[in-house]
């Protein structure tokens, strides 16, 4: 097994103004300059904030990507933002199936497919999220529903370089509650190999696959010490640089 360099990804959702926005990339930016850093460091801003973000980080290594892409590159679609704008603005990933959208917004694993394709055609790096529900957990599903998932949301030409999985246990996002490092482990050991039934051994060792629900200072270090686990998609807590540095700092 290759060793996998870990990926630190701050979700920023719909938080910050302009003036917070750039005084937080370039808090995280001066933290990774100061370096070096013991993994890659990603930060989403809102679609607002993608532009002076990326032009406020430019140099330092940290990646910029957006929260979300339509599935088409332009159109009649109002309000939604194309993975080609986004990549014109400087980023170089996208967040796509988060919960939030699949809950919020209706979006099915054939809906993050469509827009993973077009965040591919662009040159971007797409996050793609998977995580069951509460009731799905509770009936024994967690497995089946992830591996579904993940063979239903990427589409051909997924790889290691373009892709990166986000294990998110919808229940556990916000919520201060976390899986037990067993549950963890199972799941990502099950990402794992769906990866390598999927896109082949060779893709599955190197396919970083980070864990998203409610990982936080106190239980980074532990989380990201379980094997399969190549980093973190953090929520809240991507939003205060000493957090967020602290997660990135347990990495080592």
């Amino acid at each position: 097994m290759m060793a996998r360099r870990p990926l630190i990804a701050g979700n920023w959702k719909m938080n910050g103004l302009k003036a917070d926005g750039v005084a937080l990339a370039e808090a995280v930016a001066r933290k990774v300059k100061a370096g070096p850093a013991p993994a890659d460091v990603l930060i989403c801003p809102p679609a607002t904030l993608v532009d002076r973000v990326a032009q406020t980080v430019a140099g330092s290594g940290v990646a910029v990507g957006g929260q979300d892409c339509h599935a088409v590159q332009s159109g009649a679609h109002t309000g939604d933002v194309a993975a080609a704008m986004l990549k014109d603005l400087g980023a170089s990933h996208v967040i796509l199936g988060h919960s939030e959208r699949r809950t919020n917004h209706g979006e099915t694993n054939a809906t993050v497919r469509a827009k993973a394709e077009a965040a591919h055609a662009a040159g971007l790096v797409v996050v793609v999220c998977l995580g069951e529900t509460e009731a799905e957990r509770d009936a024994g599903r967690t497995i089946s529903v992830v591996e579904s998932q993940f063979k239903e949301s990427l589409p051909s030409g997924t790889n290691a370089d373009n892709t990166v999985i986000a294990y998110e246990p919808v229940w556990a996002i916000g919520t201060g509650r976390t899986p037990t490092n067993a549950e963890v482990a199972e799941v990502h050991a099950a990402l794992r190999a769906s990866a390598a039934k999927v896109l082949g051994a060779a893709v599955a060792d190197r396919l970083r696959i980070l864990y998203g629900g409610s990982m936080k200072p106190s239980n980074a270090r532990e989380l990201l010490a379980i094997k399969d686990v190549d980093g973190g998609l953090i929520g809240g807590a991507s939003l205060k640089v000493d957090d967020f540095w602290a997660i990135v700092e347990a990495s080592r």
